[in-house]
């Protein structure tokens, strides 16, 4: 199908102090994206390394957007959605580098399938190796079962097992967000990220109401790219071990039955209490108290343009 002439694709990245790493990101698309109608925009989450005066200066021909606050992943690339022309989007991180024209296949596969809704491609570590990038659907039995697969990725005989269980495409319950390809349409229906997630499992939600509407998600291994995993978080890991169990009991309030939540919380309790009282750790405090407080889950509003 000869859709060049007739698909726009918007490229939005979200970026928080990302100078070490956004330079090589945005070369690289420069360098491979070849499709002839797609924009780059970047959401500035009120950076203060010198990130957005770089992309003003280096970049003029991608739309910057700077937030005068940082509201997380969710939040900007809501932003970034608002102001996008493509029919697709395809969220990226910034700590990405692809490797070829990736879009061309995404492409084919969402006109291939009118009920594709997300795609998610296969993510490499620097060295090449296989980074997971899928996951079960949350939930106890769910995230039991995520845990065992990265468990697996740490084990070079496990990890050849893996390759060949990800050899093909398929349908999986969650794609990560360093790499997210998505209907504009059905992101705008969705209201796009629930704001309330700060970081973490905003893309598992947003998979999950996305099947709710009866739309698949699919993983392909015939395009990667290079993923530097955990690049913002290392530069503020105890703040964002906190976001991320404070995501967790927020994800488990909007989609797992009472008794889960309940059995987390009893779960969490009981893993930071110990640690506490050995350690004395403050995060494991701040923990506990998260265990007490309840969010009320919200929707998206419909369209987020």
């Amino acid at each position: 199908m000869n859709y060049q002439h007739q698909t726009s694709v918007s490229i939005i990245l979200v970026n928080y102090n990302g100078i070490d790493v956004l330079p090589d990101c945005l070369n690289s698309i420069n360098k491979f994206i070849n499709i002839p109608n797609y924009e780059i925009i970047i959401v500035d989450n009120n950076s203060s390394d010198g990130s957005p005066e770089l992309v003003a200066d280096k970049y003029p021909h991608i739309r910057l957007i700077r937030q005068s606050q940082n509201r997380g992943f969710g939040a900007g690339n809501n932003a970034g959605a608002k102001v996008a022309n493509g029919e697709f989007l395809f969220l990226l991180n910034t700590d990405t580098i692809l490797k070829s024209d990736i879009l061309p296949h995404l492409l084919e596969l969402m006109y291939a399938n009118p009920k594709v809704g997300i795609i998610g491609t296969k993510l490499l570590n620097l060295d090449g190796s296989l980074q997971i990038s899928v996951s079960p659907s949350i939930g106890i039995k769910g995230e039991y079962q995520a845990r065992k697969l990265h468990q697996a990725a740490q084990n070079t005989a496990h990890l050849n097992l893996l390759e060949q269980k990800f050899q093909e495409i398929q349908e999986v319950d969650i794609v990560v967000g360093a790499a997210f390809f998505i209907r504009a349409s059905l992101f705008h229906t969705l209201g796009g990220f629930d704001e309330n997630f700060f970081m973490y499992f905003e893309e598992s939600d947003l998979c999950q109401r996305a099947q709710n509407q009866g739309y698949k998600i699919i993983y392909t291994p015939h395009v990667s790219l290079i993923h530097l995993k955990g690049y913002s978080v290392q530069k503020s890991a105890n703040a964002m071990s906190i976001e991320y169990r404070r995501s967790q009991l927020y994800y488990y309030q909007k989609h797992r039955p009472i008794w889960e939540q309940i059995l987390l919380r009893l779960y969490l309790f009981t893993k930071f209490f110990k640690d506490w009282i050995a350690t004395a750790n403050p995060n494991c405090w701040e923990i506990i108290i998260l265990l007490f407080q309840f969010k009320k889950p919200t929707v998206p509003n419909s369209g987020t343009q």
